[in-house]
């Protein structure tokens, strides 16, 4: 009871600030550079589900053998940016994605946590209900799985620290039980495999693919289960 007690606080705190404070995330704060990226199979199989994997360079790796795992049982799609919770033109790219993927997903596999380090924690956290709002609009019959932000093996000179992951993480997870959106902890499966690390803050293949494992294996599991994301 006191750890729901806690999270409820923190949720209420997010939607105070994102509510009595929309300057918050009315602004983008622009990295060096920005980008977009989406992928679709060449052939979808109408006979199949279509998930869809929402993220950035992290998710973007992982995403070919997501594929490859999910071959026969969905059809998997990308969208990968480099706009993170907190920046206003995350719901507007989601939004964007109606006019150039399917109607509706069965599953949406999301997570924006390792760019927009300009951005405060509480920016972060005030832009969360809205990215949330955004992606159930694009496909409101989907299952919702929310993957926390990976550690970083060391801090970057963009500002990323695992103390800022791991409080951006506590944030995120307290909005995503509150809305009933399951997790797939991929901060903490990628926390065991720091060896992993190409560089501060990406994985080797070998990682990449360890994080697919459990992605494929969370989606599958989302798409055995009755659809159970409405607010309550």
């Amino acid at each position: 009871m006191r750890r729901k007690l806690v999270s409820l606080g923190v949720y209420v705190l997010i939607v105070i600030a994102w509510t009595a404070a929309p300057h918050v995330c009315a602004q983008s704060i622009t990295e060096k550079v920005e980008w977009t990226w989406a992928d679709r199979p060449e052939h979808p199989n109408p006979a199949l589900p279509d998930i869809l994997l929402i993220g950035d360079s992290i998710t973007r790796a992982y995403y070919a053998e997501t594929s490859r795992l999910l071959d026969g049982r969905a059809n998997c799609y990308l969208f990968a940016t480099s706009a993170s919770s907190g920046d206003s033109r995350l719901p507007k790219q989601i939004a964007d994605l109606a006019t150039m993927m399917p109607s509706t997903f069965a599953v949406i596999h999301f997570n924006n946590g390792m760019h927009g380090w300009e951005y405060t924690e509480r920016q972060y956290a005030a832009g969360l209900p809205g990215v949330v709002a955004a992606v159930r609009k694009l496909s409101p019959s989907a299952a919702l799985l929310w993957a926390s932000t990976t550690p970083l093996r060391k801090p970057t000179t963009a500002g990323a620290t695992n103390q800022r992951v791991d409080e951006r993480n506590r944030l995120a997870l307290a909005v995503m039980q509150q809305q009933h959106i399951q997790v797939d902890d991929q901060g903490g499966l990628m926390l065991q495999h720091q060896d992993l690390h190409q560089d501060d803050v990406h994985f080797t293949k070998e990682g990449s693919a360890v994080q697919a494992q459990q992605v494929a294996q969370s989606i599958l599991q989302a798409l055995s289960r009755p659809a159970k994301q409405g607010l309550k």
